[in-house]
């Protein structure tokens, strides 16, 4: 199915719901709108293969821009609208997109954008941009000739301190052809035509996309919340009967920490499925989740490259706490340093044989550091975790001190790249502590040229210095002082002695 066909069967049904505005697209405006959008990137040159991308807060159109790039075999790559201008030209110009949509409400940052071939605005025009919704307008709502299946190329943080591309190969296959997702999508999760699915963040991460258009294949409805507020989310399940959503683990605790009033005023009835992934579930948070809502979260691992997918039922997860399911896609394999595979019980690497592969786009060093060193093809995220007898995973590590704050993958060397360029700098590290709502923050401990400079003036600029040059959720919270940083003669940082510093024994990795 894609939303052609369901606009044909049910035009007038709505395809996507604004939680907090009420506006509805249905399911004509939907496939129109994207047939327009096809019609505009053909004549602008664009072909199979060539790139868009979007910056956008969650905005009602936001779905039929995707789908148009879908639909017409492009790639798309979906931009955090939190990236600042430096950020967002690097991707623009890493992904050699040719054309870029954004909104008024993106303009501060959107109109540094310059050089992209077309350059279209929502809602209002900045220089540089013609109107979305004039240039539209003038294409018709009908498919293009050579309709064919693109994909997303999404951008995952690297060591490095720059995004890397996930970039997939294309199909170009059939619109109506099911992708694996959708095969998973429908053997674990049932939705139907009569599903509503609820998307409480933001539509530029990974899952919240894909599990979007995945639904919308369906013929079901897709609430989207423009922002999560935990309490609106109960509200948003009850006024339009809910059945499927997705959620982040802050979003668990944000939402048991309600007052037991606003956690028992809504009804919640018709939600029979709670998806989760994106970050570690405390095992006390899931248990409290399912005392609440009855067993009907699910869990999955899986990564924005979609080498392997983990799944773990309510019932799987409610005999092996902890786990974050066993194989449906990939097979892991848990390996030592060496790339020797270790017995259940034994935690090292997580790879994948058997999955779909990927590639960094422009980056071969990268793509190569994820593959397997025995040459067996198997690729990792670089997680660490353990496998028991059952073949059920339970991580126990992150990647390379990554950061997963709110869900949200943060990789700590952009920040400390930009602070050891800071005059009054003298050494630097960055690295997650916990967090009780969002699970870690970022925080740097720095050693100063003057050490006399060190306190909280100090500690103000360095964190203005961050968040005038970095998406601020990249940004540090906090700023510590030490004399010296524990290095190496050869200059390597033991950035674990720091961390130590902050977490318990049990979690310091």
């Amino acid at each position: 199915m894609h939303p052609g066909a369901i606009a044909a069967a049910t035009p007038d049904k709505p395809a996507v719901i604004m939680a907090g505005s009420g506006r509805v697209v249905t399911f004509r405006e939907l496939d129109e709108e994207s047939n327009r959008l096809a019609h505009l990137l053909r004549a602008a040159g664009l072909r199979p293969g060539d790139h868009i991308a979007f910056m956008l807060e969650n905005h009602p159109l936001y779905l039929a821009i995707a789908w148009a790039a879908h639909r017409s075999g492009l790639y798309y790559t979906a931009i955090s609208s939190r990236l600042q201008a430096g950020e967002l030209a690097y991707i623009l110009k890493n992904c050699q997109a040719r054309a870029f949509i954004s909104s008024k409400a993106m303009e501060a940052v959107a109109a540094t954008v310059t050089g992209v071939e077309l350059q279209l605005m929502l809602d209002g025009v900045a220089p540089g941009f013609a109107s979305y919704e004039e240039a539209t307008a003038a294409q018709p709502g009908t498919p293009i000739a050579d309709e064919c299946q693109g994909s997303d190329m999404l951008y995952s943080s690297g060591t490095t301190g720059r995004p890397k591309g996930v970039k997939p190969a294309l199909s170009l296959a059939p619109l109506d052809t099911p992708g694996p997702l959708m095969r998973l999508v429908s053997l674990l999760f049932a939705p139907t035509a009569d599903s509503v699915y609820l998307s409480p963040a933001p539509l530029y991460h990974a899952a919240p996309l894909r599990y979007c258009l995945a639904f919308l294949r369906f013929g079901a409805t897709v609430v989207v919340m423009e922002r999560f507020d935990p309490e609106a989310a109960l509200a948003t399940i009850e006024r339009y009967g809910v059945t499927h959503a997705q959620w982040v683990p802050t979003m668990f605790i944000k939402l048991l920490k309600l007052p037991a009033e606003a956690r028992t005023r809504h009804d919640l009835s018709t939600l029979r499925c709670a998806i989760h992934a994106a970050a570690p579930c405390p095992v006390p948070v899931k248990e409290q989740m399912m005392e609440w809502w009855g067993p009907i979260v699910h869990e999955y691992y899986a990564g924005t490259e979609g080498n392997g997918f983990l799944y773990a039922s309510p019932e799987d997860w409610l005999n092996h706490r902890g786990t974050v399911g066993r194989p449906l896609l990939g097979v892991p394999h848990v390996c030592d340093e060496d790339g020797r595979e270790l017995p259940p019980g034994e935690q090292g690497t997580v790879y994948f044989s058997d999955g779909p592969a990927f590639e960094y786009h422009d980056d071969p060093a990268k793509t190569r550091s994820g593959q397997d060193p025995l040459g067996r093809g198997w690729t990792t995220l670089g997680d660490i975790g353990y496998l028991d007898e059952e073949g059920f995973l339970y991580l126990t590590d992150r990647r390379s001190y990554m950061i997963i704050s709110g869900g949200v993958n943060i990789y700590p060397q952009e920040a400390e790249n930009l602070l050891a360029v800071h005059p009054k700098v003298a050494d630097v590290a960055v690295f997650g502590v916990p967090d009780e709502e969002m699970g870690e923050q970022v925080k740097a401990v720095v050693e100063a040229v003057v050490p006399e400079e060190a306190g909280p003036g100090l500690e103000a600029e360095l964190i203005e210095y961050c968040r005038a040059n970095l998406a601020h959720y990249k940004c540090p919270k906090s700023v510590d002082f030490r004399a010296e940083l524990p290095r190496h003669p050869t200059g390597k940082l033991f950035k674990r002695i720091l961390r130590a510093e902050y977490w318990p024994p049990e979690q310091r990795g």
